[in-house]
Formats: structure tokens, sequence, C-alpha cells
């Protein structure tokens, strides 16, 4: 752990980054905004907020088959931020990058499409009680439908995960390891290379959810060799409304459309349709195309700051913040496995976790309280809820001094 009078993201110029998110600048209850629930969604750069505009005031037409000149251009930045998003995650071919409305939607799609057609009864799938509830519902729903096995690997007191107990559950019957990358209430970081190593020896597939790991790493899909990898723009410093399906594309050619209509199909007749190629077969109806292209440019933004340094710069954070809360009367942190990232989860001996919320907004200080959309994690921990502050790439340690002393006017107030 870092000392505290040393900061090693020195060079890393956050007021600089800062000084890009409009919102950033006001204040709330009277106080500076205090912003610390990227988790949940990040803010937005000016970069992102005036491409957006952009296409709206000089860009904006329907894509594909137009002939005219607006439909060109939309049709341009929209295929041009697939490439820049195939880059990002360094993905073969941009056949592979599935636009979605985020990594809900992505994971429902594989469940609906991969599931559907190559799942049968007794069949088992393997998720973890890391999981957000959106990679575990889609997962309950066609175990229903199918009858298949739905396992869970358990977590360590630590928030690590019990590979050990992932041993034993991963068998011949396993089909489908559907794990979070990162887990958004904990920040632990699971070991996706060995799982997806262990997974492809017993000829399962792996889908990762990216959500929580996409805007804190380099994330190479290539190198990890998941099957299925996916996003959401919005916890990218991207618009709502936009996701990605990473697939690799012998798999997606496999795979039955997950929705019909326009745009994914290459010819229709009352008798019959033949689907579009790839990425359109699995991209029904007009797309979200402003948001599409913002994700571009939010990509396009942090690329040029560099995901290494943000990374960085957020680790120093933790461990400042990990140190400094530890001095707070009765607080006690929920996870601390070793190697987590940029979310510091936690209660609070003398206030409920709603309360902590509420009262830290007061001073200007935003954090997330609740299940985190994590309920079987929660009742593992035995707790209903948790206070939670995440971290981005605008974050400061005067942040942390904020939250700090906010939780110690819970303390005065409720102590």
């Amino acid at each position: 752990m870092n000392d505290m009078s040393s900061n090693p993201a020195d060079a890393y110029d956050v007021e600089r980054y800062r000084a890009d998110f409009p919102i950033l600048s006001q204040t709330v209850h009277g106080k500076p905004l205090v912003f610390l629930d990227s988790a949940a969604s990040a803010q937005k750069p000016r970069q992102v907020i005036d491409r957006v505009s952009r296409v709206y005031e000089t860009g904006y037409a329907n894509v594909h088959r137009g002939l005219h000149y607006m439909s060109e251009v939309a049709t341009a930045d929209y295929e041009g931020a697939r490439e820049t998003i195939r880059a990002f995650i360094n993905a073969r071919a941009t056949a592979e990058v599935i636009y979605t409305r985020g990594a809900t939607e992505a994971i429902n799609l594989v469940a609906s499409s991969w599931g559907r057609k190559n799942l049968v009864e007794g069949d088992e799938i393997i998720i973890t009680y890391l999981e957000h509830h959106s990679n575990i519902v889609p997962w309950q729903l066609l175990r229903d439908e199918k009858g298949l096995v739905l396992q869970a690997v358990p977590v360590q007191p630590d928030g690590s995960l019990d590979m050990a107990a992932f041993d034993k559950l991963l068998t011949d019957r396993t089909k489908m390891v559907a794990v979070a990358h990162v887990s958004n209430v904990l920040g632990t970081v699971l070991p996706v290379r060995e799982i997806i190593a262990k997974a492809h020896a017993v000829g399962a597939l792996v889908l990762l959810d990216g959500c929580q790991a996409i805007q804190h790493m380099a994330v190479d899909v290539q190198e990890l060799d998941a099957d299925f990898y996916a996003f959401s723009g919005h916890k990218l410093y991207g618009p709502s409304g936009i996701g990605v399906l990473y697939g690799k594309e012998a798999v997606l050619e496999a795979m039955p459309p997950y929705q019909g209509g326009g745009d994914m199909i290459s010819t229709v007749s009352i008798e019959k349709s033949e689907w579009a190629d790839l990425p359109h077969k699995f991209e029904a109806g007009t797309p979200a195309i402003a948001q599409a292209i913002g994700l571009g440019a939010a990509i396009d933004y942090v690329t040029a700051i560099g995901v290494e340094r943000i990374g960085e710069h957020e680790r120093d954070l933790l461990n400042y913040a990990t140190q400094r809360l530890a001095s707070v009367e009765g607080l006690n942190f929920v996870g601390t496995a070793p190697g987590k990232v940029s979310v510091v989860s936690f209660t609070l001996d003398s206030a409920h976790p709603h309360d902590i919320a509420t009262i830290v907004d007061q001073q200007g200080v935003a954090v997330r309280a609740g299940h985190h959309c994590a309920q079987p994690l929660m009742e593992h921990f035995d707790i209903g809820s948790a206070a939670r502050a995440s971290f981005g790439l605008y974050n400061t340690r005067a942040d942390v001094d904020a939250l700090v002393r906010s939780l110690e006017t819970v303390n005065e107030i409720f102590g």
C-alpha cells in the first residue's frame, strides 16, 4: 500500500482531465460536487457531449442503404465507431463487434440465441456469487425454459473467487461459463485467463461481463480467448443506450438472430427471410446512431489519455481511500481481495447504508447504497446492503478526503 505522503500519480494531470467534464464544476446542496458513483454510470467529457451534439446538428440520418449524402455521412461515422471499438478491444474483425443497448442486452442475446440453439436438458451453466443480476437472470430464464442446471461459484471471505470450488463445479456437462471480469460491488478482478483455459479444456464456452473492467484496464479479447465479451458505453464515459457484444466470428455465424426486423436481413419474402452478414444479423431496426458514434468518441478520449495511466491513477486513489477510510470509526470493508480495482464498498456500525448515502449527499458527495444489483453476493456476506464509493479517471485524493469528512459527520449524527 502506498504511503500517503507520496503520490505516484503526480505525472497524471487529473485537474486537466476534470476540466473536460462540465458536470463536475457544479455544486450540490451548496457544496462542490464529489462524484463517487462511476461504477453505476460515469460522467461524460465535453469531447463526447460535443460529438453527440454534432451528429444531431450536422450529420444525422438513418444508416445503411441510404443513397443520399447525409445517410452516407452517418453510416461512415457509425461504422467508423465500430472500427474504433474493434481496435480498442483488439477483436480480429468488425464482424465480431455487435452493437447492443448495453451489456444487459448483450448477455440476453447470447442466452437467447446461442443458449436456445445449443443447450439441452441437463446441460450445466456456471456463474459466480459475484455476478450482477444482468449475468444471473438471463441464465435463470434459460434454465427454467430448457431444464438446465445453473451452478454458482462461491466467494472467499476477502471477496476473491473460490477457484477450488470452481474446479469442482466444472465438468464435461458444463457448456457455458458466464462470469464478471471485475465485480461491480467488490472490485475483485477475477482470474479470467485461468477460468477460460479450464472451461475450454472441457469444451465449454465463456462469456465475460466486462462492464467494470473495460474502463480500468486494457482488454485484448484475442489474448483473453473469451468466446463472448460484453460491456456498456455509459460506464466507459460514453452515452447510455449503447453497448457492445464481442463474439468470436465462427460462434456468431452459427447463432440464429436474436430479433427480427429491418437491417438484419438480406432478403425478405412472405415465405422466408435470409439474414444479413455479421455483424448486422444481430442488429435489428434503427440503431442508436448518435450513441454509437459517441461511444467511439469516448474510446478515443480514453485512448488518448491511456488506459494504463488511468488504471495507475485509480490504483493510487484506491490505496489512498483504503488507508483513509480505515480510520473512520465503525467502518467495515466489504471485499479486500488483492489486486482489486476502483471500488470501495463498506458498512458503518452507526448507520444504515441508505442513511449514509443520504447524509453524505448533503455534503455534496455522491455514493451508491443498496444491494448494487448483486443480491446473492449481499446474502453471501450476510448483509442486506452496503455503501459503495467508486472512482473514475477524474477523481482526486481531495474527493476521498471529502468522503471521509462526510462519513465522520454520519458518525456524529448517529453515533
